[in-house]
């Protein structure tokens, strides 16, 4: 549980170009987190790497402040990657936060073995948890 209203983690969540101070994994984000928008997330290969590759998605589904998803991939169906977000509140005005990546396809198996920090699992929750607290809006 994060300490914090979900609509200031929903911030934390839109906010692009702050990514990289919660985030390890991610160099940078170009464009607008916002429904049916096209982001591109530029991934690091390992946390004090340089940036590396760069992955055009879509914002598939934005229900704020609830759950986001972003969806990329290959042509036909070769390799689909979705990441979701999803904040559930709690009592004592608290929010649970769950960052989920699954991928799919016929390349799936092969491509995901090749990306370092490809992972079927949710981010830890300290480095998020520390965003919130320094987040400017954290009426909390």
């Amino acid at each position: 549980m994060i300490r914090a209203r979900a609509e200031t983690v929903w911030a934390l969540l839109i906010n692009a170009a702050g990514y990289p101070q919660w985030n390890s994994t991610i160099a940078k984000i170009d464009g607008r987190i916002a429904a049916g928008e096209q982001v591109t997330l530029h991934a690091k290969a390992a946390p004090t790497a340089a940036p590396g590759r760069a992955f055009p998605l879509r914002v598939t589904e934005f229900v704020p402040p609830q759950r986001m998803v972003w969806t990329g991939g290959m042509p036909f169906g070769l390799f689909t990657g979705t990441r979701s977000f999803t904040l559930t509140p709690g009592s004592n005005g608290e929010v649970a936060f769950a960052m989920r990546e699954a991928f799919s396809g016929l390349l799936a198996p092969l491509i995901t073995r090749s990306i370092p920090t490809c992972s079927r699992r949710s981010i830890p929750l300290l480095p998020i948890s520390n965003a919130v607290r320094n987040w400017p809006d954290n009426s909390w």
